[in-house]
């Protein structure tokens, strides 16, 4: 449970912090201008790394109990934090920038024992770095992968979108080895970078900064090596894979430059996002297709967790040939993405009379507008026994849904998305964790068909839509479908006995439909309003009967 209260107080933390932080920058004028070498088109705030910071370090004042490695890590990253804010709002050169990731470096080898010592099988038996050389090598480390993650905060939730699939990966890997520090701290920040991604997704609403991207790297790397350098039995390897994409995106665009006679620290635009983009991918595009080797390379981490380091070794540097090959490749033959949208094309002719009469569409809406909050009343019956907290919840969220239904209507979306959204994992979890008796196995086939009729209404309704404004799908609903087709999959028997499968599947359903409907709606929330009413009170009811 502290776990998923961290995860919870660094989300909302965030997004609470983050327009705060948005505003101030704006007065002070901390914006990233455009230029020939950057792909957003007007003046951008770059304070999300801030709201990022507070809200990842306060689960972790509030649980971890403060010992030299959590103080170390707090003030290495206090520094790099800091210097990066300073760095956004006055542009510092590169050498303060640089002393900053020393010191930090050094305040976790020093004072936290954060130290590269083993190699693992890539050095003799029972042999170790000894200090003199693994400090050195350390803070290489650590300020080049630092530097790494910051190099590629190049397009909207590519660096965070990229760090959330490492410390997600972190933490469960500590959990699984009793490294509870690690756990929680990598936790605490995915919660905050989930929070700050909201804003972040393409189109951008603000940018990390040099504040975010820094602590995001100096953090990752910091927390791999020491849960990979103790007696764990994970290969001191993973730390490669684990950030293995960002750091051979900067070695190779450094090598590149050195190789046309320029400074290895000259910007410019040869990062594997723009190349992907000259190839022909959109914004969004490129995002997800670096997502999607970032996955790829956090799942090999994964599986190749206690397999000899040579294999990982081996492992990187076949991935690293591929990908530098492909993209020279690529390049020299001049390749570009194809396009072919078949269904858009089927849609423009042979459904072209539906849409224009807008059948689909009313029937979809229909479906979708009173269909989906009656589903969400019919599983709040489900539950056979309710923990006491969740009908106080409903009752607590019944006082600002009715007044700002009666005196605030601009505050109504948010309020309603807001309850909904708090409300439907814990209903959906103990529906399916205990239910009724009579939800034999025809009413409960029923009832998952009532979530494939609603899909079906969701995709004819983006579909067949003519609005232009409303839900889009963004490369952070892949990191979403990730986690929740991959957590439940994994080898612990907490999590397979618990069907999360079938929990995070009608989580995201009722999810994504709900912000399908939000779109929809144009701001008329009354009917959407008055059937929230009606589950909160059926939610409050059950806890006074003792249900």
């Amino acid at each position: 449970m502290v776990f998923l209260a961290t995860l919870f107080i660094s989300l909302f933390t965030s997004i609470i912090l983050i327009p705060i932080v948005r505003s101030l920058a704006i007065r002070l004028n901390a914006v990233d201008a455009p230029d020939p070498r950057k792909v957003h088109t007007c003046p951008m705030p770059k304070s999300g790394g801030i709201a990022m910071a507070c809200g990842a370090v306060i689960p972790v004042l509030l649980w971890l109990p403060m010992d030299h490695f959590v103080r170390a890590v707090l003030l290495g990253s206090a520094i790099v934090v800091v210097f990066g804010a300073v760095d956004d709002f006055v542009n510092l050169s590169y050498k303060p920038k640089f002393a900053s990731q020393v010191a930090a470096a050094l305040v976790v080898i020093l004072w936290g024992g954060v130290e590269i010592s083993s190699l693992g099988t890539l050095l003799p038996p029972g042999l170790s770095l000894p200090h003199w050389l693994a400090v050195p090598l350390t803070v290489v480390v650590i300020v080049g992968a630092t530097n790494a993650i910051n190099l590629s905060d190049g397009l909207d939730g590519l660096a965070g979108g990229i760090s959330i699939l490492i410390f997600l990966c972190i933490a469960y890997l500590a959990h699984r080895v009793g490294d509870t520090e690690v756990a929680l701290f990598a936790l605490a920040v995915s919660g905050a970078v989930f929070g700050f991604l909201r804003f972040n997704t393409y189109p951008a609403d603000l940018f990390m900064g040099d504040a975010g991207s820094q602590m995001l790297g100096f953090l990752a790397v910091t927390l791999s090596i020491k849960l990979t350098q103790g007696l764990t039995g994970l290969s001191p390897l993973l730390p490669l894979l684990l950030l293995g994409f960002p750091i051979l995106d900067t070695l190779t665009v450094m090598t590149e430059r050195m190789a046309a006679g320029k400074s290895p620290f000259v910007a410019d635009k040869n990062h594997f996002h723009h190349k992907l983009m000259r190839l022909g991918f959109v914004h969004k595009e490129a995002v997800l297709v670096i997502y999607v080797v970032q996955s790829l390379l956090v799942s090999s981490a994964f599986l190749l967790r206690h397999h000899p380091d040579g294999a990982l070794l081996g492992f990187y540097a076949l991935f690293s040939g591929l990908i530098v090959t492909g993209f020279i490749v690529a390049e020299r033959k001049g390749w570009k993405v194809p396009r072919y949208d078949i269904v858009e094309h089927f849609v423009r002719t042979r459904l072209r009379p539906l849409r224009e009469k807008q059948l689909v569409i009313r029937v979809s809406h229909a479906v979708l507008e009173n269909g989906l909050p009656l589903l969400l009343l019919v599983s709040c019956m489900i539950p056979a026994r309710l923990p006491a907290f969740v009908p106080w919840m409903a009752a607590g969220f019944m006082v600002p849904v009715l007044f700002a239904w009666r005196f605030r209507p601009v505050w109504l979306g948010t309020v309603l998305r807001t309850t909904l959204y708090l409300l439907i994992p814990y209903v959906v979890y103990f529906g399916e964790l205990e239910p009724f008796s009579w939800m034999g196995n025809g009413l409960g086939h029923v009832y998952c068909g009532l979530f494939t009729v609603m899909a079906a209404s969701v995709l004819l309704t983006l579909k067949f839509t003519r609005r232009r404004k409303g839900f889009k799908t963004t490369p952070m609903d892949f990191l979403i479908l990730f986690v929740v087709l991959v957590v439940p999959n994994l080898p612990d028997a907490r999590i397979q006995g618990q069907a999360l499968g079938l929990v995070a599947t009608k989580m995201i359903a009722f999810f994504f439909s709900y912000e399908v409907l939000n779109g929809e709606l144009r701001g008329e929330y009354g009917k959407l309003a008055r059937f929230t009413v009606a589950t909160l009170l059926l939610l409050a009811a059950r806890g006074v009967v003792g249900l």
